[in-house]
């Protein structure tokens, strides 16, 4: 925590000594990244011996959108993010990361609870992509896809919950497009900040 590096999750052994405890705590304040385990489970999550603690820490450096937009704009180009609400399979994220890289997407937001880890088998399956595209780790998603609003970004879902399809949108525009989860799509709350929808067809015979 102290050397400044991006951490995905914090298991502490319940019991632990107290001093540590709350050592742990003020160093994460407001990250909401802490979980207590008994110390069996906490056992199961690694064969190396440890101190009562276990940090899984990203291997990517994360940035910040407000910082990475203006960037954008600098440079004369117009702005194409792509947002991922609740993507939870590591493989999956790589796979979307790598696609994302390839039709020039300048940033991936995602959440910072309830996504996929961002470890060596999402860098593995995005085939290096992670290490070229900016990734931005948000605090609230929908306080998010506000300031891109309130920035000049236009808010495309990706949902078959529409009858328009994507190759009938302009994207010449600043545009963010916000994928949903695996099971669940894109939340309703999200989905209302949304100035356009647009879906894939389904032309093959497997129903989803």
């Amino acid at each position: 925590m102290k050397s400044e590096k991006d951490v995905e999750k914090v298991f502490i052994q319940k019991g632990i000594s107290p001093a540590v405890f709350k050592e742990l705590r003020e160093l994460m304040e407001g990250k909401k990244l802490l979980s207590c385990l008994f110390p069996g489970k906490l056992n199961r999550l690694t064969s190396k011996t440890h101190q009562g603690v276990i940090a899984f820490v990203t291997d990517v450096k994360f940035q910040e959108i407000e910082n990475i937009l203006p960037a954008v704009f600098e440079k004369g180009k117009v702005p194409l993010l792509l947002v991922l609400d609740r993507i939870t399979d590591v493989r999956n994220f790589g796979a979307i990361c790598r696609t994302a890289e390839c039709c020039g997407v300048d940033a991936v937001i995602v959440p910072s609870r309830g996504a996929a880890q961002i470890n060596s088998d999402a860098v593995k399956t995005s085939a290096g992509a992670l290490h070229k595209i900016a990734v931005c780790r948000s605090q609230n998603l929908k306080t998010t896809l506000a300031f891109l609003r309130e920035s000049g970004i236009r808010i495309i879902a990706c949902t078959e919950k529409t009858e328009s399809v994507y190759t009938g949108l302009d994207y010449s525009e600043p545009t963010a497009i916000i994928m949903g989860s695996e099971d669940e799509g894109i939340s309703g709350e999200y989905l209302k900040l949304s100035d356009a929808r647009a879906k894939i067809p389904l032309l093959g015979e497997i129903v989803l």
